[in-house]
């Protein structure tokens, strides 16, 4: 029995052996992850299909929507509303305004948007092996996936639309066309803010139009509308913003749900929900969960909510009590469970719809009073009956859309300083990855980092 068990083990060891020889061959003949060969070509309809859920799934990862997108800016625009008390370094010196070159956290914003990017660039590429239908739709879904990544990115990286010359500030590289390698052609500058927001434009306009009404758990031409809402809001186009927001409105495919709680937390998307990144045990990422919740509802409660948040609500604001303590601070209830992360809510495309009316002096829709007083009756205060000011609006979107990443782009847009820092300083602009610098001498940095 001795010699019998020798000789299996002998036996085994070799043929492990063999595997792991093969195994290495297997690696060194790998092709690089950044190259796609002929054959791995996208040739089917069913490659496409996978090649286009690749996509979303690249869009809702914790580098974009799942996180990133949304809690970084919030950071960067806290002037003592919030603390951030977590151990990582690299959200706190976003927090602290004193991001480095080489900030993982930054970088991978990014990286990861890019990677979404070449991804609906290999869709796009090719839609001739579907058939005409479902053509439209895939090519409307890919645009919107990569205008959304575009946008985030030059809203970060770039400096913001009213700071400056747009037409000569630096934004981001536009990329329209797949990367399948490592070369000159993949070298891309920076374009300008204007380029990039007209690029940016230019695809959701075409995804609002080949998108359908009902489209499942991805983007619908409303999605689009609400998207196409905050971009024009960004640029201080008012009369496109109303269009846009007054159009997903008078869809009536969406209200607002009876009361605040109940927009968020759902393990399905609530009608208010104009798009959402879907987020199961199974798939998708939820940083918004794990640094703002308590340990015991997953979190790692980095994100301590301040006194001076609680004092910007109005007495019997229901949403004043939408917090929980939990960790030895106060909480946000938005992100306490591990379900679907709301990016475009009805309520928006309202205080949107208000607030570029009220500017252009027109009531696109309806007045922007009753816009406002929807937002504000649905939390329980009762209308608002004084003059109407802007500042209103714009207090009424800092706590109805609190710690969702609106923060950062409404203070530049108004131009409101962070604390003492003008909208328009250097370190409120994410700094070029240095990876980046290094590798694509036609990136030039952003100001102020010693890049």
């Amino acid at each position: 029995m001795i010699m019998n068990y020798k000789k299996i083990t002998s036996a085994v060891f070799g043929f492990l052996l063999l595997i792991m020889l093969v195994s290495c061959d297997a690696l060194l003949d790998t092709d690089p992850q950044q190259s796609i060969s002929e054959e791995e070509a996208l040739t089917t309809p069913g490659n496409v299909r996978a090649a286009l859920i690749g996509a979303y799934s690249l869009h809702r990862a914790s580098t974009q929507y799942g996180g990133r997108y949304m809690f970084l800016p919030d950071l960067l625009a806290d002037d003592g509303d919030v603390n951030w008390t977590g151990t990582f370094f690299q959200p706190r010196e976003v927090f602290d305004k004193t991001i480095s070159p080489d900030n993982s956290f930054t970088q991978s914003v990014w990286t990861g948007s890019y990677n979404t990017i070449n991804r609906a660039n290999n869709v796009l590429d090719a839609l001739d092996v579907l058939d005409a239908a479902e053509s439209v739709r895939v090519e409307g879904e890919a645009l919107f996936l990569r205008g959304l990544a575009h946008f985030e990115l030059v809203r970060v990286f770039g400096r913001a639309y009213n700071d400056g010359d747009p037409t000569q500030n630096p934004g981001v590289p536009i990329v329209t066309a797949p990367t399948r390698g490592i070369g000159d052609d993949a070298q891309i500058p920076r374009a300008t803010v204007e380029q990039v927001y007209q690029q940016v434009i230019s695809d959701l306009e075409d995804a609002r139009d080949q998108l359908p009404a009902t489209n499942g758990i991805f983007a619908t031409t409303y999605a689009a509308s609400g998207m196409l809402a905050r971009v024009h809001l960004m640029r201080g186009d008012y009369e496109n913003a109303a269009i846009e927001a007054n159009r997903v409105i008078e869809s009536e495919r969406f209200s607002l749900m009876p009361s605040f709680e109940e927009a968020f937390n759902q393990e399905t998307s609530p009608v208010e929900h104009i798009y959402a990144t879907r987020v199961t045990v199974q798939d998708g990422a939820h940083e918004m969960r794990l640094y703002y919740a308590s340990s015991d509802f997953g979190g790692r409660a980095d994100i301590d909510i301040l006194d001076q948040h609680l004092e910007r609500y109005e007495d019997g604001d229901e949403r004043a009590d939408f917090f929980y303590s939990g960790g030895g601070a106060l909480r946000t209830q938005k992100w306490s469970t591990f379900t679907n992360i709301p990016i475009i809510r009805l309520s928006e495309m309202y205080l949107i719809r208000a607030e570029s009316n009220l500017r252009e002096g027109s009531s696109l829709g309806d007045s922007p009073i009753n816009d406002l007083n929807r937002v504000r009756n649905r939390a329980g205060l009762d209308d608002f009956d004084d003059d109407l000011s802007l500042q209103v609006i714009l207090d009424e979107r800092r706590v109805e859309l609190a710690f969702e990443g609106h923060l950062l782009h409404d203070k530049k847009r108004n131009g409101e300083s962070v604390g003492s820092i003008p909208f328009d300083a250097n370190q409120l602009v994410y700094p070029i990855p240095l990876r980046e610098l290094e590798v694509n001498p036609n990136l030039e940095p952003n100001p102020g980092y010693g890049q």
